[in-house]
């Protein structure tokens, strides 16, 4: 069943009056360009309905779309007579708008990350999907939207496809992006501003994190720690790291990386990417958390040695299961990381 046969908007939103969309905590492009995408085509397609977008937290190179003037980030008590979830399916990934779907009569789930269960009285679900903003794009058909929801859907689109180089890009990607480009959007100032341009203190912790990389597994894994200490003096928050996993992975040679950063106390966030031989996915999910098999997460306790020799022993693995029982390249001592 294809995702307008699944998803009959129409239908959804026949008696309603109020509308919401929301995302995922510390929300990126895709997120951002789907839930925008999506709002621009029901403010212009259902002009009744008053329709809100709430994230929490957005960066400000995102400003460039139009739209993300109006995201709320406060919480509100009313209920909404839809709620649409984008790019995330599981209630502690909705963070503090997790309220919104409670208290919904009606709820919508689109994402394309590995999903069992329900979620949402309608879920669509499609992990080989590149991004949200693709499978948004599959709902309402590029025809139907106008220059700045195209704007928002490209974007969203480009960041989770790694500008179109990641494994999660076919052919039919790439005719959405297309068709998208055929409504005479900005494209190059789009990536410009919200893909590649950097700040001073993003290039400054970026610079740092690759100062202190550590290879293993002969340079087959690329790791980083940035501390509280380091993040305070750069002033940056957890918004400025977004490009230091993907960074650590282009390294000649790196297969895979692993980047680590403070959240509160002793819990600490992980991102993980791959190129082709391991699959970040699996070793996510050992720690509770997800994603794709080229880029993942989770939400690890302890100090950031002992986070960091956990996820070692599960990229052995995967590297060469026979040498998973041996040390790693490099011991890695307690308290050598301040955090």
């Amino acid at each position: 069943m294809d995702i307008q046969e699944k998803i009959r908007l129409n239908e959804i939103l026949q008696d309603a009056a109020r509308a919401a969309v929301t995302g995922h905590t510390n929300p990126d492009g895709d997120c951002i360009g789907s839930c925008l995408g999506l709002w621009h085509y029901l403010r212009e397609h259902f002009p009744r309905i008053e329709c809100t977008v709430f994230l929490d937290g957005v960066p400000e190179r995102f400003r460039i779309i139009s739209g993300t003037e109006q995201i709320r980030s406060e919480v509100l008590s009313e209920a909404f007579d839809v709620v649409f979830c984008l790019d995330c399916s599981t209630m502690d990934r909705l963070g503090k708008f997790a309220v919104l779907k409670k208290q919904a009569a009606k709820t919508v789930c689109i994402d394309h990350h590995v999903f069992s269960g329900q979620f949402c009285d309608i879920d669509y679900v499609d992990s080989e999907a590149s991004s949200a903003s693709e499978l948004v794009c599959d709902l309402l058909g590029t025809h139907n939207l106008s220059e700045d929801a195209a704007c928002a859907l490209y974007m969203g689109i480009a960041h989770d496809t790694g500008v179109f180089r990641y494994p999660c890009t076919d052919a039919k990607t790439m005719r959405t992006a297309a068709d998208l480009l055929a409504k005479g959007i900005p494209f190059s100032s789009i990536l410009e501003q919200t893909y590649y341009k950097k700040t001073y203190e993003q290039t400054r912790i970026l610079s740092r994190a690759l100062l202190d990389a550590r290879a293993f597994f002969d340079g087959k894994v690329m790791a980083s720690i940035v501390d509280r200490k380091e993040m305070k003096l750069f002033h940056v928050g957890k918004g400025d790291l977004d490009s230091i996993a993907p960074s650590l992975r282009d390294i000649a040679g790196a297969e895979a990386s692993i980047f680590i950063y403070p959240v509160a106390g002793s819990l600490y966030k992980v991102s993980l990417r791959s190129s082709d031989s391991v699959d970040v996915r699996e070793i996510a999910s050992r720690f509770g958390g997800g994603g794709h098999v080229r880029a993942a997460g989770c939400s690890m306790t302890g100090t950031p040695e002992e986070i960091l020799n956990r996820l070692l022993e599960q990229f052995a693995l995967q590297l060469d299961p026979e040498a998973a029982l041996e040390p790693a390249d490099e011991v890695i001592e307690e308290n050598t990381v301040s955090s």
